[in-house]
């Protein structure tokens, strides 16, 4: 801070003294601005007016480091499947300090998650709040954010496929203040200006203290999840003895030439997501030959002992291979989509040779 200083002269008791000083807001100012103030003194000598005589003092807006991150988008963790590749996970993040900085983004896994995300990534977005990789830009840190400006970033992270339903995982992600003023380049870490005020632009970190960060460290950190909303699939397959060649269908039993009906079951659990793009796929052995006369049933549905019950559909989603005796034959079939607590099945018949 320099200061300047003009000795006054002599004035009498009587002299009338004014003092003008213009009002300086630090607050908001942004840092490397001047603030100067300067002050009048006018005066009589023997009644009659004098020069008047001024001072200025004239001092550099320091820079005050605050930045914010915050969850947003869905409220509470995000709900994904298992084996999903990039999930989303959505931050705001806003640089409240009186100055231009870069920011450096890092992610870390909380402690205690159920299962670990993969492939994690940090994308700037576009401007239109939609994550998209083809349209936003992959990350590291924020080059260039302005003062009060607040930009929308996604954390992307893929699923494994063994995460059941219920399962959590956090992630933390951690913005810390660095010096702008260089385009295209992170610039160095911010860090408290050590001992008395300069003349020049010293910094004070002026952050609060987010969900692993400590408050007055030039960072803040916010965390945000996923939540896996899994189907529990579960298949059964039973058979049954329709007919053969002796006993027909009293007491057949299971000879060459009878006929072998199949019942595939297809559950899911309760509370479990629904189960879509069923397709069951059977390759019978080479010991059995399709019965393409009978076809290929889905959709049905099963008694009270799992047995499948004669309502199933014969439909273009059902196909069968029928090959050439002693080659395998194969059945295959899509189901509608599988809500929880629901059970469609599949059933077909096949002689054996």
């Amino acid at each position: 801070m320099k200061r300047t200083k003009q000795m006054l002269g002599a004035v009498s008791a009587t002299a009338l003294i004014a003092l003008s000083v213009s009002p300086a807001y630090a607050a908001g100012t942004t840092a490397g601005d001047p603030i100067a103030n300067t002050v009048t003194v006018d005066y009589q000598v023997g009644g009659f007016n004098q020069t008047a005589v001024q001072d200025t003092d004239t001092f550099t807006v320091d820079r005050k480091v605050d930045v914010t991150v915050t969850e947003s988008g869905d409220i509470g963790r995000t709900a994904v499947s298992p084996n999903q590749t990039e999930a989303v996970l959505q931050f705001d993040i806003q640089n409240l300090s009186n100055d231009v900085v870069d920011l450096d983004l890092s992610t870390a896994l909380a402690a205690g998650n159920d299962f670990t995300p993969t492939n994690i990534q940090i994308w700037q977005d576009n401007g239109d709040g939609v994550f998209d990789s083809a349209t936003d830009t992959l990350v590291t840190y924020l080059d260039e954010m302005a003062e009060d400006e607040i930009r929308t970033v996604f954390v992307t992270a893929d699923i494994p496929v063994g995460a059941n339903t219920g399962d959590v995982a956090d992630i933390t992600l951690t913005a810390d203040a660095h010096a702008g003023g260089t385009a295209a380049s992170l610039g160095a870490e911010l860090t408290d200006t050590a001992g008395a005020n300069t003349a020049g632009v010293d910094t004070v970190l002026a952050d609060g203290a987010g969900d692993t960060d400590a408050a007055n460290a030039g960072d803040f950190s916010d965390t945000d999840g996923f939540v896996v909303t899994a189907a529990a699939v579960t298949v059964s397959k039973t058979s049954v003895i329709i007919s053969d060649p002796v006993n027909g269908t009293t007491n057949p039993k299971a000879i060459p030439g009878a006929v072998v009906e199949y019942c595939i079951a297809v559950s899911n659990g309760t509370g479990a997501a629904t189960a879509t793009g069923v397709t069951v796929t059977d390759n019978l052995p080479v010991d059995l030959e399709i019965d393409d006369v009978f076809g290929v049933f889905i959709d049905g549905t099963v008694d009270g002992t799992g047995a499948c019950q004669a309502d199933g559909v014969d439909n273009a989603n059902s196909n069968f291979v029928d090959n050439a005796p002693g080659t395998q034959d194969q059945v295959t079939g899509t189901l509608s989509d599988i809500a929880a607590d629901v059970t469609r099945t599949l059933y077909f018949r096949a002689t054996i040779n």
